[in-house]
């Protein structure tokens, strides 16, 4: 079972009260900015999530696995990006049609 993770500080630091608590055991792939894998040999690649959503023959999602799966020898760490804008304003649209809903 893979390891839960706290969020990044620079997170954490864009909305405290919200992210201070928050572990990650999935994230969806439309709230991922960018993935940085960076390899034991010191080589790092970024793969641009949001670019690769708007390719229409590609499943994003499909080829961030088998990535993984094939390099998983020679990875030394995965960090996932997230887009904290996007988090941010639908936690707040969903709050408020929660709460307009509780009236």
């Amino acid at each position: 079972m893979p390891k839960r993770r706290s969020l990044d500080p620079e997170i954490v630091n864009s909305w405290p009260e919200i992210f201070k608590d928050v572990r990650i055991d999935v994230v969806p792939i439309e709230y991922l900015h960018s993935v940085h894998v960076r390899f034991k040999d010191g080589k790092v690649w970024e793969i641009d999530v949001k670019k690769s959503l708007t390719k229409p023959n590609l499943d994003i999602e499909t080829a961030l696995e088998d990535l993984l799966q094939h390099y998983e020898s020679v990875i030394d760490t995965v960090d996932f990006r997230l887009d904290t804008a996007k988090v941010k304003k639908d936690i707040k649209k969903r709050t408020a049609i929660f709460m307009k809903k509780r009236k």
